[in-house]
């Protein structure tokens, strides 16, 4: 039987709004893959022995620090909704074994540029940029729609454009980043960008304290990282964007594997299995584009 193994980090790392992740990239030796069944192992004597499956081993890129989506929980067990997706494709795919390797987020596109991991399951948002220089799988396993972020007391901002001239608080790669970077592009560098390794966990302490003025999230972030409900999402929607699986790009094997992993998605998506992980874990189906919120 197959059995999904994952390889630990040694230093935790923190990551910010939509991404949260560790602050450096560590692994330890994981558990070998399970040998085939002893069932199927054909006697001595027979001729029409079948040989057992050949698995190949796929090293999958995500973090730890993003409540619900990619974390540790209250054992140290690494698990959430791209996590429990990864383990379920992982049984529907008996010609492979997935193996997690966690890290800051900033290090995932990094890794799969070079290698180290083979695609990235991290909530990663599909937009152009990352189109030019990556592969995504076709079957998108949620949808986000992105606003600003802001403390729940603040009257001030009610959309990007009141954050010109303040502090917006942002992870290094990631979607939102890339939203800010753009707007500043068109408006002459009016937001001042903080880039911060943090766990998505303080972002409440951030703009509650007024050390940053606001931050892009996705819809479904807020009741995961405030459950006191001390931020609120304001003004109207930045970005709507779809979820995929992160491969690299111009890569044959890396192509086969995304088109299995679609396969199996549309079965994950038929039998209702990803509506309730996403309930379960997000609080609400995100995986249809049109009941999002």
């Amino acid at each position: 039987m197959k059995k999904l193994t994952t390889l630990a980090v040694t230093t935790l790392a923190l990551a910010l709004v939509a991404a949260g992740c560790g602050s450096k990239s560590t692994e330890t030796g994981a558990s070998p893959k399970a040998a085939a069944a002893e069932g199927s192992k054909a006697p001595a004597n027979t001729a029409a022995a079948a040989e057992p499956v050949k698995v190949k081993k796929i090293i999958v890129g995500t973090g730890t620090q993003f409540p619900n989506v990619a974390f540790l929980d209250k054992d140290g067990k690494l698990t959430g909704y791209d996590i429990e997706l990864v383990k379920e494709l992982d049984k529907r795919l008996p010609e492979y074994e997935f193996e997690f390797k966690t890290m800051d987020f900033a290090n995932l596109l990094l890794s799969l540029e070079t290698n180290k991991i083979d695609f990235v399951a991290h909530e990663i948002e599909k937009n152009k940029e990352r189109e030019e220089k990556y592969l995504f799988n076709n079957e998108p396993y949620a949808y986000w729609k992105t606003k600003v972020i802001v403390a729940k007391d603040n009257t001030t901002i009610k959309s990007i454009d009141d954050l010109k001239g303040k502090k917006a608080l942002t992870t290094a790669t990631s979607a939102e980043a890339t939203l800010l970077e753009n707007y500043n592009k068109a408006n002459n560098n009016a937001i001042k960008i903080v880039y911060q390794s943090g766990a998505a966990n303080d972002l409440v302490n951030q703009l509650t304290t007024g050390r940053a003025d606001g931050a892009l999230g996705a819809d479904f972030l807020l009741p995961l990282v405030d459950p006191q409900s001390k931020l609120k999402a304001i003004g109207p929607i930045i970005e709507e964007a779809e979820v995929r699986f992160l491969f690299r790009k111009n890569d044959k094997d890396a192509q086969i594997l995304a088109d299995k992993i679609d396969a199996a998605l549309k079965a994950i998506k038929a039998d209702g299995t990803l509506s309730k992980l996403s309930i379960q874990w997000l609080g609400g189906d995100f995986t249809k584009k049109e009941d999002t919120k």
